[in-house]
């Protein structure tokens, strides 16, 4: 069996280390690419959501290089993620795609974390549970790695002194955590490369303005995606956070277990004047982190979400009430397959001067109030 997985950021990093500790054949597909997205466009329902797309040409890609079998999380949310395995299954059965689709639900209870268990005796061919726990235990630490890696970079590109340091290390670090193999290997990199990150020179009192992501997770995570959102804000001067992060999600599926701190409730507290149950996907996340930005004094919010998708589509209309309720700037971007890049940066560049210009009215003690 050679199994293969879609990309969504850094989390192909964890998924990868999983499978070569358990002795799997693993193919990486390439990292998201114009080609990717126009094989997946072919193939998939018009009206379906990017991330969907993404993933039909990350397969599809990945299968060329022959992977014969799928790895992909599932479930039964009532945003469309949960019908993707079986949707995409179809496709590539129709294409004459002859693969295994191994579907793992998300983590939320014991069972699931069982299953998931399962599935990797299945690809492994593993039987030790003891030795399966343990991968699990290391995926995990890594996904915890990988994302704090990228807050150490989103927190030093804007105050780096000797511009382009910060990205020229992070191609650096693509490169040698592509050829690293298993555990020890990628956890030495990370590490290796998060202490040339804090040996940057920065301008520790440089005032920079600081946006908060919110949204659809594949939208805020994916770079390619988002055209590199956090890398233009970043060389643009601005400190970006994530609302929403893999190994944040996953500690929101296994909050369950006592060991594990989640910000779920703190978020769903904070939407909940606003929207006070679950609809599916992210929405309740993006209405609760806000509404948060604005309580930490953020400059600005940039709301990220698929074409199409529902939950952030209600997201999205409660999204005014919260600019003028808590007097904070938030600028949405909707993303698909005909998004333009120049189009895109002139609204980005537009939003940033706004926000440049408000915070120089009120730091002379003037008012200056979004809406």
């Amino acid at each position: 069996m050679k199994i293969t997985f879609p990309h969504m950021g850094n989390i192909y990093i964890p998924l990868k280390v999983i499978f070569e500790e358990l002795g799997a054949d693993v193919i990486v597909p390439p990292k998201c690419n114009k080609k990717a997205l126009e094989i997946g466009t072919k193939y998939s329902p018009e009206l379906i959501c990017i991330p969907f797309k993404m993933n039909i040409g990350n397969y599809i890609q990945s299968i060329e290089k022959g992977a014969d079998a799928i790895f992909m999380l599932g479930g039964c949310d009532v945003c469309r993620f949960g019908m993707y395995n079986v949707l995409q299954k179809d496709i590539l059965n129709d294409l004459g795609y002859n693969v295994d689709m191994i579907c793992t639900n998300s983590f939320s209870n014991s069972k699931e974390i069982k299953s998931f268990i399962e599935n990797l005796k299945r690809i492994s061919g593993e039987s030790n549970y003891i030795k399966l726990l343990d991968t699990f235990r290391k995926g995990v630490k890594i996904l915890f790695e990988i994302d704090d890696f990228d807050d150490i970079v989103n927190k030093i590109r804007p105050r780096e002194i000797n511009k382009g340091e910060v990205d020229r290390l992070y191609s650096q670090f693509e490169n040698k955590i592509n050829t690293a193999k298993g555990y020890k290997d990628t956890l030495s990199i990370i590490k290796e490369y998060k202490m040339k990150l804090n040996e940057i020179d920065i301008d520790k009192e440089k005032d920079v303005l600081k946006i908060g992501l919110i949204g659809e997770i594949y939208t805020v995570i994916e770079p390619f995606i988002n055209l590199n959102l956090e890398k233009k804000l970043g060389n643009m001067g601005i400190e970006v956070h994530r609302s929403i992060t893999s190994s944040e999600f996953l500690k929101e599926q296994i909050d369950f277990l006592p060991f594990v701190k989640s910000e779920k409730e703190e978020v769903h507290k904070a939407a909940s004047p606003y929207l006070n149950l679950q609809i599916g996907g992210h929405a309740l996340s993006t209405v609760g982190n806000a509404v948060r930005y604005s309580e930490k004094e953020y400059d600005g919010v940039i709301h990220l979400l698929p074409f199409t998708c529902m939950p952030e589509i209600v997201a999205q209309s409660i999204l005014p009430t919260i600019e003028k309720e808590k007097d904070i700037p938030i600028l949405t971007l909707v993303l698909d397959e005909m998004t333009g890049e120049g189009g895109y940066l002139t609204r980005i560049e537009a939003f940033v001067d706004l926000l440049t210009r408000r915070r120089e009215v009120m730091a002379n003690e003037k008012s200056l109030s979004w809406n």
